[in-house]
């Protein structure tokens, strides 16, 4: 039975359809659209395509913004389901690129002071986007499978230093400038025909391991990376993120079929919310694999060791 409440904030990047089949419900945070301002977010395109909103978003980064749910917000999306006595996980985006953490904290202690009997487990996911919204989706799994409220808060807790993401991004200046990566000066602008590899780190952001020359030799380092890191990818769903790069996330999501054969590869799109900070050019798969090093040696080795045997 399904008697406590998946919640999250935009920050997951998980479409409608995902929000339905997977019963997870999303907190709106804020957009700040040129000649539109402050709009709630949204996770389908519906009066703008992808292709241009990266397109106009790539001709003027510095007049698009985003803001998460604020201590309101929280709170209103807390009570109705507190009033029915339900439990709620709600997991936020990772805390070392935003303060949805902190909103939905104070937001869980003025609830407690009105519904003392009230159980609310906030998550730091230390992630974002799909990475992010792959870890709803095992969660989500979980309670379908039974797994009770104790137990799923244990899973997210425990496992989301094993949610990987291996993948490339053209143009690095977005999450430079908006502190998504680590060690920003080094990576600042665009690195032609230079495929800069980049992983989750243990802080939530994401670090470049390494330059691959060229899509042929990047997609050789990440299927190898995949392959060393991932943990029974026959029972795995995995998301492919892209932004204005769909043809290469086509050729690495058959890649990884053919490869891998897991349950499900799904290409993702990455909605404003997250896309405003990445701009247009990643395109990285997102899975389960082992527990990513705290200073991320083991990885870096790996990337450094495939990229050496591509050349």
């Amino acid at each position: 039975m399904k008697d406590y409440i998946l919640m999250a904030d935009a920050g997951c990047d998980l479409s409608a359809e995902f929000q339905e089949k997977y019963d997870i419900k999303i907190i709106n945070g804020h957009l700040v659209l040129p000649g539109k301002g402050d709009v709630p977010t949204f996770m389908e395109w519906k009066d703008v395509s992808r292709e241009q909103f990266y397109a106009e978003l790539k001709k003027n980064p510095n007049d698009y913004a985003t803001a998460p749910p604020n201590l309101t917000e929280y709170e209103t999306a807390f009570e109705p389901y507190i009033k029915e006595g339900k439990a709620i996980i709600c997991v936020t985006i990772s805390s070392a690129i935003s303060g949805a953490l902190d909103f939905a904290t104070t937001a869980r202690k003025n609830i407690l002071a009105k519904y003392p009997d009230a159980k609310i487990k906030l998550i730091d996911s230390l992630r974002f986007g799909p990475g992010f919204g792959l870890m709803l989706v095992h969660a989500s799994m979980l309670r379908a499978d039974g797994k009770s409220f104790e137990e799923v808060v244990k899973y997210l807790e425990e496992n989301r230093n094993r949610f990987h993401q291996a993948g490339w991004l053209d143009d690095l200046s977005f999450v430079a400038k908006k502190g998504r990566i680590t060690h920003p000066k080094a990576f600042f602008g665009q690195l032609a025909g230079i495929k800069p590899i980049g992983e989750f780190d243990a802080g939530g952001l994401t670090t470049v391991l390494g330059k691959a020359k060229g899509a042929k030799a990047a997609y050789s380092v990440l299927m190898k990376y995949i392959e060393a890191t991932i943990e029974d990818p026959e029972d795995q769903y995995i998301f492919i993120a892209q932004t204005s790069r769909y043809p290469q996330a086509e050729a690495y999501k058959k890649m990884i079929e053919e490869q891998f054969n897991p349950k499900a590869v799904y290409i993702i799109d990455v909605f404003p919310f997250c896309g405003i900070n990445i701009g247009p050019g990643l395109m990285a798969a997102y899975y389960v694999g082992k527990p990513i090093s705290e200073d991320l040696s083991a990885e870096r080795a790996l990337i450094e060791q495939f990229i050496a045997e591509a050349k």
